[in-house]
């Protein structure tokens, strides 16, 4: 029974990792691995986290086609990728280019990381600083306190 499940879980993972369909195979493996190179580049759009190229979403499956048709067509794989960002914006990419309208997605978690750095280390600093000293007692206090600490009220 261990086996099996093992087994299932194998072939489970193998699908998922793979959701090109041999129909959208091209039948030159140059043109088909150039396209499975510019498809591992490229967002999903449907789940967003995967590829294109591991996706099974009919989205993914049209963007594969595309591009595959792009090839044929005799473009080169930035001129495919072009069309690709001219049609759905520099979103398609996994990696998007720096530049003005994505300094946002670059520059945002490590400015607030490090935001959080430098206001943790002035909260800490400020914590281990000990307060002034305290001034000593009068005389009267000491009394006072002296009669309280023995129980007599004075």
């Amino acid at each position: 029974m261990r086996r099996f499940v093992l087994a299932a879980l194998f072939l489970l993972t193998a699908v998922a990792a793979h959701a090109v369909e041999p129909s959208e195979r091209l039948a030159d493996p140059a043109l088909e691995a150039r396209a499975r190179v510019i498809s591992s580049q490229l967002r999903c759009l449907v789940c967003q986290n995967e590829s294109i190229d591991e996706s099974g979403a009919d989205l993914a499956h049209d963007i594969r086609m595309f591009v595959r048709e792009r090839l044929t067509a005799g473009d080169t794989n930035a001129q495919a990728v072009q069309a690709l960002v001219n049609r759905y914006g520099s979103f398609v990419l996994l990696k998007p280019p720096v530049e003005p309208a994505t300094y946002v997605l670059w520059y945002g978690p490590p400015l607030l990381l490090g935001i959080g750095l430098v206001g943790t280390l002035v909260w800490l600093k400020r914590r281990q600083t000990t307060p002034a000293e305290a001034e000593p007692l009068s005389a009267d206090e000491a009394r006072r306190l002296d009669g309280l600490m023995r129980g007599t009220d004075v």
